[in-house]
């Protein structure tokens, strides 16, 4: 079953599409042959930014459980032999601080279609029985509806397309390393499984592997993506810092 087939998301894609023709369009005097390029970067700026408070909501969440951690772990010690006791214990510290155990997921569902209706306009030949103009077009010479994979499997390697995906690629790869890093997830068990943290470091680097297959138009919008996320959760990390109350 393809979602995207589904009349709703198909009228959503296609306003999606002509929004970012329009765009590039209105960029060309300025980017030349690279404003395509340039209205996947900054509509995916644009989007990042509406998507701000989302990131708010998610980095209270993150240090309301690093606060609630150590009473979490000492419930999970308490009552490790009864898990109908220790679920109620620490239902009622959430209670007790007003919060919630699943506080950031909302903010995740509320920004999943929307982000997946951007990258599935990069990411589709074909949009509403219509061929994705957007793909056609070019960065540096490199068509946005090519992929890194594509191009080496068809011989077809020259040193604009290297320097271009290389870019991406090393922009994915450094926001990756020095999220994994400066991140470490907020351990609320003792008994919490060391593979954990590994994923950590893997996630980190996820994009840069999808990088490599989709098409540059995707991978663009992944580079900047991870860019600002990184960024973004910097600037809240000292606004909202771990194990402290937001003022």
């Amino acid at each position: 079953m393809d979602i995207f087939a589904f009349p709703p998301v198909t009228a959503l894609l296609d306003l999606a599409y002509r929004a970012l023709l329009a765009l590039s369009s209105v960029l060309e005097p300025f980017t030349g042959a690279s404003a395509a390029a340039a209205a996947v970067i900054l509509t995916t700026l644009i989007v990042r930014a509406l998507l701000i408070p989302a990131g708010v909501s998610q980095a209270k969440a993150e240090q309301t459980r690093a606060r609630l951690a150590p009473r979490l772990r000492l419930i999970q010690q308490r009552y490790r032999t009864d898990p109908e006791r220790m679920q109620r214990e620490t239902m009622q510290v959430y209670r007790d601080e007003h919060a919630s155990p699943l506080a950031g997921c909302l903010p995740l569902l509320v920004q999943a279609p929307i982000v997946g209706i951007l990258y599935a306009v990069f990411l589709h030949p074909v949009l509403a029985g219509r061929d994705n103009a957007l793909l056609s077009e070019t960065l540096a010479g490199v068509p946005l509806g090519s992929s890194l994979a594509g191009i080496v499997s068809a011989g077809a390697l020259d040193p604009a397309s290297i320097a271009v995906f290389g870019t991406v690629l090393l922009m994915i790869i450094a926001a990756g390393e020095v999220t994994r890093r400066a991140f470490r997830p907020v351990v609320t068990s003792d008994v919490t499984p060391s593979f954990a943290l590994h994923a950590l470091g893997f996630l980190s680097f996820a994009s840069a592997v999808v990088a490599v297959f989709v098409p540059l138009a995707a991978g663009l919008y992944l580079a900047v993506t991870v860019v600002w996320t990184l960024v973004q959760r910097l600037v809240l990390r000292r606004r909202y810092p771990l194990g402290s109350r937001s003022s």
